[in-house]
């Protein structure tokens, strides 16, 4: 499965985790979106504390849960230095603009561009 299908995977599961407040259901995800979501969730306290340490005025806990699972799940995947960062930040706009409020693909951009700001050294692309 090809990078887009597993990441529209990724984030429902994501996304039903977060809102249930339970471990992430990897049945039926592919092998791409399952690695995904393990990861993610696996770091998500990281993910959450440099979320928050750029996200001026934001808790984690008041972000959409959309975007705060759009947020991680990019995150996750800049860090893994697996796809070229242009590819994460696109793919994230896009999926907060069709999933999202009207002015969340500007703060999920926003937000991603500062974490890349303050994590040079960890993201590469």
């Amino acid at each position: 499965m090809s990078k887009r299908p597993a990441r529209d995977q990724a984030l429902l599961a994501l996304y039903a985790a977060d809102i249930i407040g339970s471990e992430p259901d990897l049945s039926d995800l592919s092998a791409r979106a399952r690695r995904y979501v393990e990861g993610t969730w696996a770091a998500k306290p990281e993910l959450d504390q440099a979320i928050v340490a750029v996200a001026t005025g934001w808790r984690i806990e008041r972000m959409p849960a959309v975007d705060r699972n759009i947020i991680r799940l990019a995150l996750f995947e800049l860090r893994s230095g697996q796809t070229p960062v242009g590819v994460v930040m696109s793919e994230a706009v896009k999926l907060a603009k069709a999933l999202s409020t009207e002015r969340s693909g500007a703060f999920v951009n926003g937000v991603l561009a500062k974490l890349l700001e303050v994590e040079e050294s960890v993201v590469a692309e």
